[in-house]
């Protein structure tokens, strides 16, 4: 399913969000140095955050169609699973990862990481989790409900968002420490909140996993039954992002 996210790159580029110019500041201020090695780069969106503040980033990608358009984008790229990416004898500063680290081998993934990182480099992986009103999320669902009741659309807010990454970050640090190669992983989150207009979202709608993969007619049902409730609602609506991290720092002796 990961490959599944390149079959309409420039959309995925254009349309899905950003991460907050906090988190990156603070990965840039724990990281010993510029060397940023980005996992799932995908189009570049969180490999051109860093450039813009001052780090030198490496991108690894499975799909070649986004690592292509990334690479458009000024970024340097190698197309591989991160599992089976070669170092090369190359070491970073920082190896990060935003919204693909579920992706990667849960053991093998910060085994790969500590054998990248310099010491005291920092491993900082994140995720956008993001929520709409209670009304427009009844409403949202509805409509998966009633086009889609068998994916996983039709559960993704049976608990709110921020609980379900920050759960998920959770047992990453979990997997972290099994490495033994890292300080204490601790967890970060940073709150903020994006204005979507009707087209805005339903732009985006089609990159989330659970759609990148449906019919085509079932998709047009779906952005029709959302467009109706985001005209419902006036016409645009207010997302709430919380953007949650679990971070920890390898050790001299790994």
């Amino acid at each position: 399913m990961a490959e599944s996210f390149g079959s309409d790159a420039e959309r995925y580029d254009r349309a899905r969000p950003r991460y907050p110019q906090a988190l990156v500041d603070r990965i840039v201020a724990a990281s010993p140095g510029p060397d940023v090695l980005d996992v799932g780069c995908g189009t570049g969106i969180v490999a051109r955050q860093f450039a813009e503040a001052g780090s030198r980033v490496l991108g690894v990608e499975v799909d070649a169609r986004m690592a292509a358009l990334a690479r458009r984008r000024g970024i340097d790229v190698e197309v591989a699973s991160f599992e089976a990416w070669d170092p090369a004898d190359r070491s970073f500063d920082a190896v990060v990862s935003g919204q693909t680290w579920h992706w990667v081998d849960p053991l093998a993934g910060p085994a790969k990481a500590a054998q990248a990182l310099r010491p005291r480099g920092l491993l900082a992986l994140f995720w956008n989790a993001g929520q709409p009103s209670p009304e427009l999320t009844e409403a949202f669902t509805d409509v998966y409900r009633r086009v889609i009741p068998d994916s996983i659309a039709v559960r993704q807010w049976a608990v709110p968002a921020a609980e379900g990454y920050t759960a998920l970050c959770a047992q990453t640090a979990d997997r972290m420490r099994e490495v033994s190669a890292f300080t204490d992983p601790e967890q970060w989150r940073f709150d903020w909140e994006q204005r979507y207009t009707r087209d805005e979202w339903l732009d985006q709608l089609p990159t989330q996993g659970a759609f990148t993969r449906l019919p085509q007619a079932e998709l047009d049902e779906v952005l029709a039954g959302v467009g109706t409730a985001i005209d419902a609602a006036g016409g645009s609506f207010t997302m709430h992002y919380a953007t949650v991290a679990v971070a920890a720092t390898r050790t001299d002796s790994a």
